[in-house]
């Protein structure tokens, strides 16, 4: 340990396969050359890898597979613990993403006045829990453990806005979007002007609802297509979307590839990539694709592609159709006929596909690591 650094904690449920776990694997790179660092996990799962020198501590050496009435009884203990390892650790700053490591901070900012107590929101907070009663409990509990902490950050305006006028979050708050590593490789623009009129199209992420990638295999019937299309990721609809892809006959040019971790591997054998989401907190797989130099179709869900691909200027989207935005293509939520028609698009016109895949290296550029992770140790150090 470097006497010289300040201490400063990351406190998550897991450092498992999520886009906010991909966000702090990617800061603990640069944190970690400033900071004594401690990655502070409930749970003993990790999918990405850590950065020699920084210090992992697991509130539980379990896995995050509990009984529901045993993660109650883990919660009350994780605040406990937390709070004696901020203290016993001297942790000047306590840096927390997620609801419930949010709201552990909120509380050890209420006992301990000399940490300074930082929360990330990285969903849209009234999308994003899992029943009316979910939502009853967070608009009680956020305004009063979210409200004594320091400073607040999310990755979309929209969010902020969101805990400003519907949960009453008063502390100050700031966008700082997920950052991305510089990719070695990026695709060719040969790959992308092919004449041949067949899609390589690819999408990324959990398999549930929220998703929705059936809207992909949906659009692929509206129009006659020999388009090839990839799914990364696992989830509870997998056997879901199995069935919906033998029901359409479309075993031949549909393929469910599970969780990987060379996920760019596949992105640069691809022509297209398309985001399907209900909603989103910020797509890190959007943009991860753009800086591959993909072209780009996604919903116009909040919140994040608006943000990515139009520079948060709206849009007005008649059912069934799309619009070209700046940095790619947009549809409506739930609209496989809109979808199927940009897809079209890009089928049809190769040019468009070189086009817009420059733009998207263009504008992932504005998202590297270097870049985001000035924003972040600014908005925790002033």
């Amino acid at each position: 340990m470097n006497n010289s650094k300040k201490n400063i904690s990351i406190l998550s449920i897991t450092l498992g396969s999520g886009g906010a776990e991909k966000v702090i694997s990617l800061l603990l790179k640069s944190l970690v050359k400033d900071y004594n660092v401690y990655l502070v996990l409930f749970y003993n799962n990790i999918h990405f890898s850590i950065p020699e020198g920084v210090n992992v501590v697991f509130l539980s050496e379990k896995g995050p597979e509990r009984p529901f009435y045993l993660k109650i009884l883990d919660s009350i203990k994780f605040i406990f613990k937390y709070f004696k390892f901020v203290k016993r650790n001297n942790i000047i700053v306590s840096v927390s993403f997620l609801a419930f490591p949010n709201l552990i901070n909120g509380i050890v900012s209420t006992l301990n006045k000399k940490v300074k107590t930082i929360i990330s929101e990285r969903g849209f907070p009234s999308d994003n829990v899992s029943s009316k009663l979910s939502l009853y409990i967070s608009k009680i509990f956020y305004p009063i453990f979210y409200n004594r902490c320091d400073k607040l950050f999310s990755n979309s305006i929209h969010i902020n806005n969101d805990l400003k006028n519907n949960f009453g979050i008063k502390i100050p708050m700031e966008v700082i979007y997920n950052p991305i590593e510089i990719p070695q490789k990026t695709i060719e623009p040969t790959n992308l002007n092919s004449t041949e009129k067949r899609l390589e199209i690819i999408t990324a992420g959990t398999l549930n609802t929220r998703k929705n990638q059936v809207m992909i295999i949906r659009s692929l019937l509206e129009i006659p297509n020999n388009d090839k299309f990839t799914i990364l990721g696992d989830g509870h609809l997998r056997a879901y979307l199995t069935e919906e892809i033998k029901s359409s006959k479309l075993e031949n040019q549909v393929q469910l590839k599970g969780k990987v971790k060379n996920v760019n591997d596949f992105l640069l054998e691809s022509n297209c990539f398309v985001l399907s989401s209900f909603t989103e907190g910020f797509p890190n797989a959007l943009l991860e694709a753009m800086a591959i130099g993909l072209p780009c179709i996604s919903t116009n869900c909040l919140s994040g592609p608006l943000e990515l691909l139009n520079k948060n200027n709206d849009v007005d989207i008649k059912n069934g159709e799309f619009v070209i935005a700046k940095y790619g293509l947009l549809v409506n939520n739930d609209d496989h006929v809109g979808l199927s028609k940009a897809l079209e698009f890009f089928r049809n016109n190769p040019e468009k596909r070189v086009e817009f895949g420059k733009l998207s290296l263009q504008r992932s550029k504005e998202y590297h690591l270097d870049t985001i992770y000035t924003k972040f140790n600014q908005f925790i150090t002033n």
